[in-house]
């Protein structure tokens, strides 16, 4: 393996930010705020302990840009001006962030219909299409969008990116993917209005595009703009990838500096690596395809570079090699690789790679990342949720240690984490209850 890597080649992107390496942190939901919804030194310590282990690139889990529609007690919010002690403890988390020299981008999201119930039982969608029950989350009936309700929106993202710009962030990303609100405006299962933002694509695209150009327009360059994006939903009829390919050339000429592609809905967890359904309707075909590749989405990012002209692609999902993920810089046109779980086995994996680390075995057996599935994987839709929701509360037990200061315990047991986030996740929940 070459000393100097293509890892380790810093990444200038179209708005002048330079990025120093080209691995960097996805946004994973932490949900390490207080109940007001503000940073905690918690936070503050997890994203430090990042940083101090060599990642490029920090991108935050969500923060929300509206109070009654989080994605998980615990989230982040900026929502309308903040007080001079929200825009403190802003300023605060984006300098621990980047204490170490990485940049930092804050993932800016509004949780639609995917909002769990106890935090609102009527959340605001595109139109009114309910989500099927998982484990450990119960959600409300969506209340179809105003055009009134899409304004306001659409200028809470761009007053949330303006303050993100005040508190020293590098960027933000604007999340259009995995069901969310502004991902379930672009799906026509999830978007069935027959107004300006419903029907077309381009009219499905509207709001995105509304709000990159807008934040462009009113946070200068070098700050950057980013945008996640699903490949696919992997659902018949969904968000497909001639779609993503479209939206993505419309993004760059938007003025989107870095996009970030990844795949599926609560109801289709692609990005745990839980394909189903393709865009054509072929499981099999969409897993032949990417055998000869790691990451979950690779298969698709020599389309989604083919539209663009200016703006960098980041992939997310499944990379667990360093020849993997030199192989995609040097063959897929990807330029930048997005890890998450095993930087919260390992926060200094980025440190390894760049270094020179290589095994035989890939990293993820390496590094024991998480924990194996409460029941072996099914065919059947309701015990892969719950393999899938049980072990994604394993991951959030050991951010809840990172944050404290602790190591991960890799040899925890799924069950108990399971059962510790249902209470924890409560707990969280009275709080925001109380504090409203």
């Amino acid at each position: 393996m070459d000393d100097n890597p293509s890892l380790a080649r810093p990444l200038p992107l179209p708005c002048g930010l330079v990025l120093p390496n080209r691995l960097a942190k996805a946004a994973m939901t932490e949900g390490l705020a207080d109940a007001a919804g503000l940073p905690t030194t918690k936070l503050e310590t997890l994203y430090r302990r990042w940083s101090d282990g060599g990642t490029g690139l920090l991108i935050t889990g969500n923060i929300q840009i509206d109070a009654d529609h989080l994605e998980r007690a615990g989230n982040v919010v900026i929502d309308g001006v903040p007080d001079a002690s929200r825009a403190a403890a802003l300023a605060s988390f984006a300098k621990a962030a980047k204490s170490g020299g990485s940049a930092v981008i804050a993932q800016l999201s509004h949780g639609g219909r995917q909002t769990p119930a106890p935090i609102n039982p009527a959340p605001k969608a595109p139109s009114a299409v309910p989500l099927g029950a998982m484990p450990f989350i119960a959600f409300g009936q969506p209340q179809a969008m105003t055009a009134d309700d899409i304004a306001i929106i659409e200028r809470k993202f761009v007053d949330a990116a303006k303050v993100c710009h005040a508190a020293g962030f590098d960027g933000v990303q604007v999340h259009a993917a995995h069901g969310y609100l502004l991902s379930s405006f672009l799906s026509p299962l999830l978007n069935r209005r027959d107004d300006e933002w419903g029907g077309s694509l381009e009219n499905r695209a509207k709001l995105l595009l509304d709000i990159v150009r807008k934040v462009r327009a009113e946070c200068p360059a070098p700050f950057a703009i980013s945008v996640k994006l699903n490949s696919a939903d992997f659902q018949r009829g969904g968000f497909a990838i001639e779609d993503s390919e479209r939206v993505a050339g419309w993004l760059d000429e938007a003025g989107m500096d870095l996009l970030e592609i990844s795949g599926g809905t609560y109801e289709q967890t692609a990005m745990m690596g839980n394909k189903g359904d393709d865009d054509d309707g072929s499981r099999a075909g969409a897993q032949a395809r990417t055998a000869a590749r790691e990451a979950y989405f690779q298969e698709f990012a020599p389309r989604i570079r083919a539209a663009l002209d200016r703006a960098k692609l980041m992939v997310t999902g499944g990379f667990r090699s360093r020849d993997g993920m030199e192989h995609a810089l040097a063959e897929d046109g990807i330029d930048l690789i997005g890890i998450a779980r095993p930087l919260i086995v390992d926060p200094d994996i980025s440190k390894h790679l760049l270094g020179g680390y290589e095994e035989t075995q890939r990293i993820e057996n390496e590094l024991r990342v998480g924990p194996g599935p409460l029941s072996p994987q099914s065919r059947f839709a309701a015990i892969k949720a719950l393999n899938a929701s049980a072990t994604q509360a394993w991951y959030y037990e050991q951010l809840e240690r990172l944050g404290a200061g602790e190591e991960v315990d890799p040899k925890g047991r799924i069950l108990t984490a399971a059962m510790a986030f249902k209470k924890r996740d409560a707990a969280k929940l009275a709080a925001i209850k109380a504090a409203r």
